[in-house]
């Protein structure tokens, strides 16, 4: 009896052992995910101005990715495809929620997306779960609100996330008032005064590790640093020096804000060394779309994204390209780097198949678990983006296709499009010189917005543009214009502002706008010219008036001078067109533009 009695003890304990060692070698993983993170404001990706000491020292002990991309130039979009592997035009959730709604100004109206994502969806943290992890879910949700949460979604926990799109307040109580109600950050409902979010996620993290070393889990760590409002640690902001200056890196409140994210993933990476659970532990760092670079509140621009062009809410590489670090101990060779082509649904992907378990079918992602092991193979020729919303920094709705290194750009007001050698930057369009691979790469666009079903805008039929004020003067801003040729195009960054690049005689202009005061108009534009470059024609028309004015060197392409050129009649109301060509270049380029000034005259 005794021997059976043992013999049942040691099978007893040999389960337990088993099952013990079995969680034990489970892969763990972490995914930090920052908010408006730019692809250049890392130390590691040779930020001069910004202090990211763990950051850097995480892409020293992994793998860095020069080309990693997010699913779109957008926060919530690529939330969904981190969660699910899916493009967010096949999930219908193409702008931040609940998005921008249509106004007067905007020539297309957008589709009706997903206010959420939805239940039906099979997320990441629902596929790990299944496998026997804990999940936890620290940070910013922002892919639905009550009855969509993360904890509907997969998550066993959650700390601070919900349907905003930014956090309630940076620096504790995190609470704000709502419609009369006091309501607070999920799970944040106590903290001490004046504590900050940021800190506080990480601390949250560090008690889950502490609490789950001994089995297997995800995780998700989404922060709401470094999106606005601007708010920071004193001390930090006070450690660095001067004042913003737009066209570099240079905010100090958004350098404290990275600064404490640094320290948060340096205290997480710290927490699993300490627990001796780094080994077994797979560490993602990313961000869900390019820096802001534009203005969009008080202390912004937050960054700039140099060498690459615009910022979140464009289609061009600022606002789409994003720092990627991993680090799978005993797999990543330390310090290495990769211009392999990823994006955000491939980190779906990548952690179930370094997990072990199934990738569902279905899915867009693809693993890129060989890369991290060291295989020089491109994990996709090709990538596809879909934004049919107008962005609040400025961005055009648009469709992108990247196949090797040429990247077309669609413009879906007026079916514009752009090509680039993205290894040689997006300051020459080769549209022109290739139109052959226009229209094979828009071919191949069309064809995977049809595969996905992408919804489509439409004509807005209440659209009014750059109307007349109520003094009778219409400004024409430069944003507002469409851009025919190569090179001529809308720069939207705060040194700038302006018509730019226009290097190319037979580029032109077309502002439309809406009289609703007939009458006499005096046409002034802001020109700037660089110092020696002025002498260039320009032929400014409405119809058949045509004024000409001689481009006036005004020392600098920004430093910009209202001309009065002539005047126009517009004797009824309706929508007009106002044209600017070059009749003759005189230097390296035509002029620059502000803003034209249509002058309504008295009588």
């Amino acid at each position: 009896m005794l021997s059976r009695s043992l013999a049942y003890l040691f099978v007893a304990l040999a389960t337990v052992i088993g099952t013990f060692t079995q969680a034990a070698e489970k892969l763990n993983v972490v995914l930090i995910l920052a908010d408006d993170l730019g692809w250049a404001d890392l130390g590691c990706y040779g930020s001069k101005y910004h202090r990211t000491p763990n950051l850097d020292r995480l892409a020293a002990e992994g793998l860095r990715f020069t080309e990693g991309y997010a699913s779109c130039p957008v926060c919530s979009p690529t939330r969904a495809a981190l969660m699910t592997g899916k493009y967010p035009a096949r999930l219908h959730l193409t702008d931040w929620l609940p998005g921008r709604g249509d106004r007067a100004d905007q020539r297309l109206l957008r589709p009706h997306i997903n206010q959420q994502l939805p239940l039906a969806e099979v997320t990441l943290a629902e596929i790990l779960k299944e496998a026997g992890y804990v999940t936890g879910h620290i940070g910013k949700w922002h892919l639905g609100g009550e009855g969509f949460g993360p904890q509907q979604q997969g998550f066993d926990f959650n700390i601070g996330g919900d349907h905003t799109g930014t956090p309630l307040s940076y620096f504790a109580p995190y609470q704000a008032n709502r419609g009369g109600k006091v309501v607070a950050m999920p799970g944040l409902e106590d903290a001490p005064q004046g504590e900050y979010l940021t800190d506080r996620y990480a601390l949250e993290a560090e008690k889950f590790l502490d609490a789950n070393r001994d089995k297997p889990f995800f995780l998700y760590l989404p922060h709401n640093a470094v999106h606005t409002p601007m708010k920071a640690k004193e001390e930090l902001v006070a450690k660095y020096e001067g004042k913003l200056t737009f066209g570099k890196q240079s905010n100090p409140i958004y350098a404290a804000m990275l600064q404490s994210l640094d320290e948060a993933v340096g205290k997480v990476t710290a927490k699993l060394e300490a627990l001796k659970i780094a080994d077994r532990t797979l560490v993602i760092f990313t961000s869900d779309n390019g820096g802001l670079a534009t203005i969009e509140g008080p202390n912004t621009p937050a960054t700039i994204n140099s060498p690459h062009r615009e910022g979140k809410g464009w289609l061009y590489e600022g606002g789409l390209r994003v720092p990627l670090l991993v680090k799978w101990p005993g797999v990543t060779q330390a310090g290495s780097v990769t211009d392999t082509m990823v994006a955000s649904h491939d980190i779906f992907a990548t952690i179930i198949d370094a997990c072990g378990a199934k990738i569902p079918a279905g899915i867009d992602g693809k693993s890129f678990s060989a890369v991290l092991k060291g295989s020089k193979d491109p994990v996709r020729n090709e990538l596809f983006w879909h934004y049919p919303h107008y962005a609040n920094q400025g961005g055009k709705p648009g469709g992108v296709v990247r196949e090797g290194n040429l990247k077309l750009i669609e413009f879906y007001e007026n079916g514009r499009r752009e090509l680039f050698d993205v290894k040689q930057g997006e300051n020459s369009n080769l549209a022109a010189a290739k139109p052959e691979v226009v229209e094979r790469l828009a071919a191949k666009l069309e064809a995977w917005r049809k595969e996905v079903g992408a919804q489509m805008m439409t004509p807005n039929p209440n659209f009014v543009p750059n109307p007349q004020a109520k003094d009778g003067n219409i400004t024409l801003p430069a944003s507002t214009a469409e851009v025919f040729g190569v090179m001529l195009r809308y720069e939207p960054l705060p040194h700038k502002n302006t018509l730019g690049y226009w290097v190319n005689p037979s580029d032109w202009a077309k502002f439309e706008f809406t009289v609703t005061q007939p009458g006499t108009f005096i046409v002034e534009p802001h020109q700037g010219c660089g110092s020696g470059q002025g002498g260039s024609v320009v032929a400014f028309s409405v119809g058949d008036q045509v004024l000409e004015m001689t481009v006036e060197d005004t020392g600098h392409f920004q430093n910009f001078k209202p001309r009065e050129i002539g005047s126009i009649k517009l004797d009824k109301p309706g929508r007009y067109e106002l044209h600017v060509k070059p009749k003759t270049k005189a230097k390296a380029a035509v002029m620059d533009v502000r803003q034209i000034v249509l002058k309504k005259q008295p009588g």
